[in-house]
């Protein structure tokens, strides 16, 4: 699972990275500690009556962590459904809608996983790249309501771990590669089953896994030495 990521650098330059138009505030502060239902800079395809993704149009724009489907009575179910399994992507309701036309891609710097270890105790994981370039996570989102009600949310798809990222979790954000961005964001590709068939492992295989301190398990802390390594076994909860 993805449950907490950090996102540090400025919409302007994620949206240089991604080749996409900024619409965040320049003035949105770094995240240290992101949690389901924060408000987070996320890259879709311009869709429109005068642009198409296939003109490689893109845009980074705010969305709240936690998909809520159109159908939802609730909004307050966004809450539980930050994660989406890549394996049943295209059979649950909450699902299967997003996964053929509203595609998107969450950048990251690196997400945080807990390594269970004996006795019941667990240690915090920062994986992220080495070359601090940022990850690129598949995500599918969704507009619920209408006018100024309206909210628009995501999840991240996941994947189970592989390489040396099974060490610490079962289960790992799907990364996707720059060659497929375009067609992973484009609303008319047809072919699901073919986006999902190449995550990117080699950079999975690539990050680095760095033990961090307890402090990162509260949704309130949110402080740059929260991605400080420590000795592995320093701070254990």
């Amino acid at each position: 699972m993805c449950g907490r990521y950090t996102s540090k650098k400025n919409p302007v330059d994620i949206a240089e990275e991604f080749h996409a138009a900024n619409l965040v505030p320049q003035d949105r502060r770094p995240d240290y500690n992101v949690a389901p239902t924060r408000e987070v800079p996320v890259v879709r395809a311009v869709v429109g009556e005068e642009t198409s993704a296939a003109e490689d149009a893109r845009e980074l724009v705010t969305m709240r962590w936690g998909l809520v489907p159109f159908w939802a009575k609730d909004p307050k179910v966004g809450g539980r459904m930050f994660n989406a399994r890549v394996e049943t992507l295209t059979t649950k309701p909450a699902y299967r809608s997003a996964v053929k036309r509203r595609r998107c891609i969450v950048p990251i710097d690196g997400y945080y996983e807990w390594k269970k270890l004996d006795g019941g105790k667990k240690q915090p994981y920062y994986m992220t790249g080495r070359d601090g370039a940022s990850l690129a996570l598949a995500g599918l989102w969704e507009t619920w309501g209408k006018g100024e009600d309206a909210l628009t949310t995501f999840t991240i798809v996941t994947m189970p771990s592989a390489g040396h990222l099974e060490e610490i979790h079962d289960r790992m954000p799907f990364m996707l590669p720059a060659r497929s961005w375009q067609q992973w964001l484009a609303p008319d590709e047809p072919d699901v089953a073919e986006l999902l068939a190449h995550p990117d492992l080699a950079r999975a295989e690539s990050l680095e896994l760095r033990p961090v301190g307890a402090d990162v398990g509260k949704v309130a802390n949110n402080r740059a030495d929260l991605i400080d390594e420590i000795t592995p076994d320093a701070v254990l909860f």
